[in-house]
């Protein structure tokens, strides 16, 4: 895929911990001087997975070390099968040997997996050390990236295991998507529907007109959705940067979604795929609410399915349905808070109790599966 070589800057304004998020076309041949901007020592540790590391490593690397970078490679697994603590201790372990101080960085190369690990083990090391967000496809380029949070799964939940911890920078080469197989690449696109489900109405009617085109990756509508995706992600963020209220939005669809996730082993539908399926189900639950139109959870179906995203709930019981739910950190004094849509650009968050969700269930049926 080739990209418009002009550079865009979205900035997140969190007094001492702001940061920019710069999107452009070769920016991983420049790393080494990005990060010569931001200070610090001359340890780098690079984390990633084989797949990236093949594809990207070496130009990271090279630009490091003509920066004056000492630079150490660490390969995780690829896939959800690395975001354990696990593998977080052997970031730290090699963090240790290598005598990394706290004015080292850590560069996180590749997807949200990445990110989320290296980023943890980042804020876990000497009490916290900067690290790099490099983002690789487009679900971390237009979210998982941004934001600071940072953790690893449990057997029993999704990020049940993680703190916040904001990078130094972000730096998003939109040539990285060329080499996505194509299943990621629309997976990610679940991300940014959700972004004008949940703030911009304008947005949403955007990738409606042009989702052609997304899916053909046509270089300047890509640089477009991932710089206004950033945009609405760091607005957000900005306003409540713990999630303690506003920034709950950004979970739409990530209740089910993250339930479906867990339900699979992490090995069935991967993140968009099931934040896809998690948006219509619980567009459906906000219709049986009374919280949207019929029209509304149309419209969102619509652009799901045009995007060639699932949006069939998996078979499946609703009491493992719910235990899944229940894990969810967004559970507060035993009620199960939810972001649901009241239409295109604006959603709520809904306590919701056991009984409301099995009647939802019980009266949509085969129709909220199929």
């Amino acid at each position: 895929m080739q990209s418009s070589t002009a550079e865009q800057c979205v900035k997140v304004s969190l007094a001492e911990r702001s940061y920019d998020i710069v999107i452009k076309a070769g920016l991983l041949h420049e790393v080494g001087g990005r990060l010569r901007g931001l200070g610090g020592s001359g340890r780098v540790a690079v984390v990633t997975n084989p797949v990236v590391g093949r594809l990207y490593g070496k130009a990271v690397r090279h630009s490091l070390k003509a920066a004056g970078y000492r630079v150490t490679m660490i390969l995780v697994p690829d896939g959800e099968r690395a975001k354990t603590l696990r593998w977080t201790s052997a970031i730290l372990d090699v963090l240790a040997r290598e005598r990394f101080e706290r004015g080292s960085f850590v560069v996180a190369l590749g997807g949200g997996v990445v990110g989320d690990l290296a980023g943890f083990a980042a804020a876990l090391f000497a009490r916290g050390i900067p690290f790099v967000q490099m983002p690789t496809t487009l679900v971390s380029q237009v979210d998982s990236s941004v934001g600071g949070k940072t953790g690893v799964n449990h057997a029993v939940g999704k990020n049940l295991i993680g703190a916040f911890h904001q990078p130094r920078l972000v730096l998003i080469d939109p040539a990285t998507l060329g080499t996505l197989p194509k299943r990621e690449w629309v997976a990610g696109l679940a991300e940014v529907i959700k972004y004008g489900m949940i703030e911009d109405a304008e947005f949403f009617a955007y990738l409606e007109r042009h989702m052609h085109d997304l899916l053909a990756m046509e270089p300047g509508r890509v640089a477009h959705i991932v710089t206004r995706s950033c945009q609405i992600k760091a607005s957000v963020v900005m306003e409540d940067e713990r999630e303690s209220d506003r920034r709950r939005i950004l979970n739409y669809g990530h209740t089910v979604g993250h339930a479906l996730e867990s339900l699979g082993g992490y090995r069935k539908l991967v993140h968009g795929e099931a934040v896809a399926i998690g948006m219509v189900q619980e567009a459906s639950l906000a219709r049986h609410l009374g919280l949207c139109s019929q029209a509304v959870a149309a419209r969102q179906r619509s652009l799901v399915r045009a995007a060639g995203l699932p949006d069939v709930l998996p078979v499946t019981r609703f009491s493992e349905l719910w235990t899944a739910m229940q894990h969810d950190k967004k559970m507060a004094g035993g009620r199960l808070h939810c972001v649901l849509p009241e239409q295109v650009g604006r959603v709520t968050i809904v306590p919701l109790e056991r009984s409301v969700v099995k009647e939802w269930f019980a009266s949509v049926g085969h129709a909220a599966r199929s």
